[in-house]
């Protein structure tokens, strides 16, 4: 793991949804190296214990995040743990069927809503209180460049995302004179296992679409969330952060 920054996060008390794998486990396991303490959150319970052992996570809830009595019974538990909430980083997300919009299965369509983004309003709603107590927050919502863009056969998933962005906006504005930051990350396709819900066609279509001919790998989009989610981003909110290749730029 490069670019470390020693004790960036030291005092800091993180929530990652998705935690178990991809990009929430990579940051996670960044904030824990750089001095901070994360409560993991994921639907992987048969996983979620052997990577919290892996990286040191200090507590873990299984849960779907499409359940807001979860989320906030969650909250509750993992700022008991933890002592704090200073961070919520969001990641936990799913692709849904890769068609047409005329033939999208509408119980696809519905839980690709329920868990990207009303699992991510959700968390915002349940976790922000605990921030506002403190007068310190840092939330990072991950979206997607077809948030931005809308990927062909993925309506599902990029009007998901795209309701991510415009969420992340309302909030950061919301408590832009509170001491909460919110913002809102829109990576291009890179390297993780949520690559083995989709067909190798749609993988291709998306990689072609990155000028640097390339998938991004997730350490790169780590590094960015960890910069959202420390108090060195401190006059950026309601915005998104781009890690896409080249794909998007504005």
């Amino acid at each position: 793991m490069s670019g470390i920054y020693a004790d960036r996060f030291s005092g800091r008390r993180a929530i990652v949804t998705g935690g178990a794998s991809g990009l929430g486990k990579a940051v996670a396991a960044r904030i824990i190296a750089e001095g901070g303490k994360v409560a993991l959150w994921d639907l992987d319970a048969a996983n979620l214990e052997a990577v919290a052992l892996e990286i040191g996570a200090s507590h873990t809830v299984a849960l779907d995040v499409s359940d807001q009595a979860a989320v906030a019974a969650a909250a509750k538990a993992s700022n008991a743990a933890l002592g704090k909430i200073d961070i919520l980083v969001a990641s936990a997300g799913i692709t849904g069927a890769t068609v047409p919009v005329h033939e999208f299965p509408i119980d696809s369509w519905k839980r690709v809503i329920d868990i990207n983004l009303n699992g991510i309003f959700y968390c915002c709603r349940e976790t922000v209180p605990y921030m506002l107590a403190n007068g310190y927050g840092r939330i990072v919502n991950v979206a997607s460049v077809a948030g931005k863009e809308g990927n062909p056969n993925a309506s599902a998933y990029s009007a998901s995302k795209a309701g991510v962005i415009g969420l992340t906006k309302s909030l950061g504005k919301e408590l832009a004179t509170k001491g909460v930051i919110a913002n809102s990350l829109t990576p291009a396709t890179f390297e993780s296992p949520i690559l083995e819900q989709l067909p190798k066609s749609q993988v291709d279509y998306m990689r072609g679409k990155i000028p640097m001919g390339r998938l991004g790998e997730v350490h790169e989009s780590a590094a960015m969330v960890c910069f959202m989610a420390s108090e060195e981003c401190s006059f950026t909110t309601a915005a998104t952060f781009d890690t896409s290749g080249g794909r998007t730029t504005f």
